[in-house]
């Protein structure tokens, strides 16, 4: 059983679509390099490493993991509705993964004030490795990756860093992403022939109270008194739905449902954390 619920083997490559699909990969992975060129990498100095292990409560090695988890999945699901056959869409799809966020970790070697991380190559490959295992080995993606986000209060205290727009801070703003390990139940335990197929139970992390890597700098508020933050890790549990297992879609739509999939359906959800215990939140976390 593939990705997604699409069991016949395609009958042979189809050239329009495979071409489209290169051309457009190409053209992606072009574009994207540019301007993150010209926006993020304008400075340039000899290359160099750094360990930034430690930063933003490890939520940065977590964001690399899941993204390389969606790009392998995004990959194989174009290889496939190409007409590639099975064994060449994995390991396509995990090459590209690997390969473009490879050339953005060369790009941060090269950047003043970053560094080419190990931490970060060893989370991007772990992630496509994630994808790649279990569809070698199971055939399906027992086990996703997932993103969410909501705004929060800290980059306003330092706008640069954290983004002055909701997009920018949706990449910059480790506080208000969360990321999600998504079991779909059905796969691991044994459940009936009426249990919900669809139905996937999520284990979340995220972090709060950060404005800097390491630690936090003095922050002002609009009236020029001082305010501190307190930096803690984030703990939630939440349900969740597969919709590529539902079936009421058609084969092609159902492949890419499951990497559109990235972004995690608002739901109730219980958090911990050492701050402030356990609380509930009905359907979507709040501004903190």
């Amino acid at each position: 059983m593939p990705t997604v619920p699409v069991s016949t083997e395609p009958a042979g490559i189809n050239q329009g679509r495979f071409i489209g699909v290169l051309v457009g990969t190409a053209a992606f992975y072009t574009v994207t390099l540019l301007m993150l060129r010209k926006q993020w990498y304008k400075k340039k100095v000899p290359f160099h490493s750094f360990n930034d292990n430690a930063e933003w409560l490890q939520m940065d090695k977590v964001g690399h993991a899941a993204t390389a988890y969606c790009m392998s999945r995004g990959g194989y699901e174009l290889m496939r509705w190409s007409g590639v056959n099975e064994q060449a869409s994995i390991l396509t799809g995990g090459l590209l993964a690997v390969l473009f966020q490879t050339t953005l970790e060369v790009y941060d070697g090269h950047a003043e004030g970053w560094g080419f991380s190990k931490g970060d190559m060893v989370a991007n490959v772990a992630g496509t490795a994630l994808f790649m295992g279990q569809q070698y080995g199971a055939g399906q993606q027992v086990v996703s990756l997932k993103y969410g986000f909501r705004k929060t209060i800290f980059p306003p205290y330092r706008p640069n860093l954290l983004g002055k727009t909701t997009g920018q801070q949706m990449l910059k703003d480790y506080n208000g992403q969360q990321y999600w390990l998504s079991v779909n139940l059905a796969s691991v335990l044994p459940v009936g022939p009426d249990f919900p197929r669809w139905l996937n139970l999520d284990v979340g992390y995220s972090g709060s109270g950060m404005i800097g890597g390491h630690e936090n700098p003095r922050a002002f508020d609009a009236a020029g008194n001082e305010v501190t933050f307190t930096r803690y890790r984030q703990f939630f549990i939440s349900p969740d739905a597969d919709l590529s297992r539902v079936g009421a879609f058609s084969p092609s739509l159902q492949r890419f449902i499951g990497t559109a999939q990235f972004f995690k359906i608002p739901a109730p959800s219980l958090e911990f954390n050492r701050i402030k215990g356990l609380r509930f939140h009905p359907l979507i976390l709040p501004k903190e």
